[in-house]
């Protein structure tokens, strides 16, 4: 009862925000997947903090989230959670943030973890945003724009691969110590041999000396749209113009399809494209566009009544 009534009081902040003629933005994030996902928010210095840092979402369940003006920051889905009997500490296998509770609290993901990252009103009054496979991979994400003005490349991104069966032998994380169990997550290089060329850093710190890798082509083969160096800016950063935009951001999207198992080899799953300008297998319910018209604002102050009325109870 709790968890929906903070649902409904985040919903009803979006709404009134959007009825008082400011603009705003909003996330909406929702888990498809067939197991329990906790979202992990963390906030860049400097920018105002979220509502929540972190939150449960049980299988098929939605939040709605206003999001700050000028806010910049970073959202994950931490998986495989539990809270320990004997001393109360919350941790999860992966993406887990170590603060010891639900609430990230100014904790980031420790990697291996698949990122949705945001810098909102930023350069040119735009939004910019990303899926960045850069700390490695453990669950897929779709992130879609919706009801954004036109203007910049306002598109949908992210990564909705299943890659944890096609993970390189030395890049996977199994659900077991000592690598015995399935795979929960698929490392980054640079996590898993820590060397100056797969992390960029060094003599390999510009993107003139550090360049895609076997392992991360193996990311971007499955999801092209996605960050999978440091410096793979070209194709994996994208940018709405400023006005009332929400982000819908889905763990496991209805689309997600599995890569077939690679063994040792990075390079042997396949291509897979996430999205290009022939793919109609992404559903009107992921794909936001600048052209969707809004609610009359009659409605949305009879919808936020209905839900103040019921968020009181």
């Amino acid at each position: 009862m709790a968890s929906l009534h903070r649902a409904l009081v985040g919903f009803l902040l979006v709404v009134l925000a959007a009825v008082s003629g400011a603009a705003s933005k909003s996330f909406t994030i929702t888990n498809n997947c067939q197991y329990t996902v906790w979202p992990g928010i963390l906030s860049s210095a400097g920018s105002a903090g979220m509502d929540a840092t972190g939150f449960a979402l049980a299988s098929g369940e939605s939040r709605a989230m206003a999001v700050p003006s000028g806010w910049s920051g970073r959202l994950w889905g931490r998986t495989l959670c539990s809270t320990d009997a004997g001393t109360s500490r919350f941790s999860c296998v992966t993406g887990d943030c170590r603060s010891g509770k639900q609430d990230c609290a100014g904790g980031g993901a420790a990697p291996p973890a698949t990122l949705a990252e945001f810098t909102m009103d930023g350069s040119g009054g735009m939004d910019f945003y990303d899926v960045s496979l850069v700390d490695g991979y453990n669950l897929p994400v779709l992130v879609a724009p919706q009801g954004a003005a036109a203007g910049g490349n306002c598109a949908p991104t992210g990564c909705m691969a299943e890659l944890n069966g096609a993970c390189p032998a030395d890049l996977r994380v199994a659900s077991a110590p000592g690598g015995v169990g399935a795979g929960v997550a698929c490392k980054s290089a640079c996590e898993a041999f820590g060397s100056a060329e797969y992390c960029c850093s060094g003599d390999h710190g510009n993107p003139s000396t550090c360049k895609p890798s076997p392992y991360s082509q193996f990311f971007k083969n499955a999801c092209p749209r996605a960050y999978s160096y440091a410096y793979d800016d070209a194709t994996s950063t994208f940018t709405c113009a400023g006005g009332d935009t929400t982000y819908a951001i889905t763990f496991c999207p209805s689309t997600t399809s599995s890569v077939k198992a690679a063994g040792a080899s990075p390079q042997a799953a396949g291509r897979l494209p996430l999205m290009n300008d022939t793919m109609v297998y992404l559903g009107a319910d992921q794909l936001g566009t600048a052209a969707a018209a809004p609610p009359p604002s009659s409605l949305l102050l009879a919808v936020a009544a209905l839900v103040l009325a019921g968020a009181l109870c």
